[in-house]
Parts: C-alpha cells; structure tokens; sequence
C-alpha cells in the first residue's frame, strides 16, 4: 500500500512539474525531427549529385561530399549525451562563458544528431528510386534540383516516412540525455522530484509508464496517418477496356 501511496503523493504534488517536462519533450522531439528531417532532405539532395565535369566544381564537391559524410559519421559514431555536452559547453568556451538558451540549445542538439541518420535515410531511398525516372527527367531538360523536388523526393518522403517517424520516437525518448545540461524535459523533472521526496522507485514508475504512453500514442497517431497516405489496398485499376464495357453497360 505505501508504494500506491507514494504514487498518489508525486501525481497529486508533481503533476505540474510532470506535465511541464512531458510538454518540453514533445515540443523539442516534434520541432528537431522537422528541422532534422529539412537537413536530411537536404545532405540527401547534395549528396546525389552527379559529379561534374570540370575540374574545380569536381574538387569542390568532393569536398562537400567528404565533410557531408564527416559529420553523418562522427554524429551517428558518438553518443547524444556526449555531442549534448560538446555543443553546449563548447559555445560557452569560445564565448567566453557565455551559453545558448537552454530550450535552443537542445533544439539544435537533437536536430543535427537526427540529420545525420535521416540524410542516410533519404540516400537510402533516392538510391532505391528505379534510374530510369532521373534519366526520364533528364531527357526532359529537367536539372538535378528539379528532379528531386517535382519527381523523386515525393516519393522518397513515402517510403522512408515510417523511418522518420521511428526518429521521432527514439528522439521523444532520447531527449532524456538532456538533462546533463540542464533542459527541462521529463527525466530532468523525474530527477529533481526524486531529490525532494527521496521516493526514487516511484518516481522514476511513473515516468516510465508516461514515456510509454507517450511513444504508444505517438506510433498509433503515425500508423493512423501512413494509413491515410499509403491509401486503400484494394483498388481497381480502370483501362480503356473496362471503361469501355462499363459505358456499354
């Protein structure tokens, strides 16, 4: 009975607090995956270009193409706690002791780790595009940008959409390594309530029960709306013929 008790005490004393840091963990997870897959569509774009052939543009991009491929490693190699404290404790050393917002500093953070797995991600999938459609454009006097934009990343966005929002879930739950610099997200409100109540394993029952519902709902919301994308899987395909017999009929 004590352990339903002392979950009765947190919820009635710390539901604000709760809430509050359930509300930051959303609003960073949502708000880095858009920016992180924008970056990803982005490094996928840039990466896929074909190389050219004058010699300085070739230089240049292979360049571009090996500090691109730098950072999707050393973001995907290295832990978010860690870049989390590089990131933020790094710009307060180059200025001086001066931080970045904490909420804008852990936008940032979560946005870059993210880009770099989705800008493989979106590769992936512009790689799995049949190459007769970027020849088609191409004979259609279409550039490289205008074939991503109006022919290949619309359907790149389809198929990789359940990958992306695997991101976001992993990210509603990665965002608790930010609290070793402060941000007040839902782990960082379970720690300080532990602090004041000296109740560690009800507190942290409660988070964990809060981070399932919030991943659970969040991947129903998403297979709700794939669904509604991908479209009905029965369909019937009209040809000529069977237009012509139905108007018989």
């Amino acid at each position: 009975m004590d352990f339903f008790s002392d979950i009765g005490f947190i919820l009635t004393n710390y539901w604000q607090d709760f809430l509050l840091g359930v509300g930051w963990t959303l609003l960073i997870s949502l708000i880095a995956t858009l920016i992180g897959l924008l970056l990803g569509l982005i490094i996928g774009i840039i990466r896929t270009i074909p190389y050219s052939k004058n010699k300085v543009v070739f230089c240049l991009q292979k360049a571009i193409n090996f500090l691109l491929t730098a950072y999707i490693e050393v973001f995907r190699g290295t832990p978010m706690m860690v870049q989390a404290v590089v990131i933020f404790w790094g710009y307060a050393f180059m200025m001086g002791g001066q931080t970045l917002p904490l909420i804008s500093s852990a936008i940032v953070i979560v946005s870059i780790n993210t880009g770099a797995y989705i800008a493989e991600i979106v590769r992936g999938g512009i790689n799995g595009i049949d190459k007769g459609q970027f020849e088609a454009c191409h004979a259609l006097g279409m550039n490289h940008f205008q074939t991503m934009v109006h022919v290949i990343i619309p359907q790149v966005m389809k198929s990789i959409l359940p990958a992306v929002s695997n991101e976001f879930v992993i990210n509603i739950k990665d965002t608790s390594v930010l609290n070793v610099i402060g941000v007040t997200e839902l782990y960082f409100v379970m720690s300080v309530t532990v602090k004041m109540t000296y109740k560690n394993f009800p507190v942290y029952f409660i988070g964990a029960v809060i981070y399932f519902i919030l991943t659970f709902l969040v991947t129903r919301i998403i297979k709700l709306i794939e669904k509604k994308i991908t479209g009905k899987k029965n369909y019937s395909l009209y040809t000529s013929d069977a237009v012509g017999l139905a108007e018989a009929n």
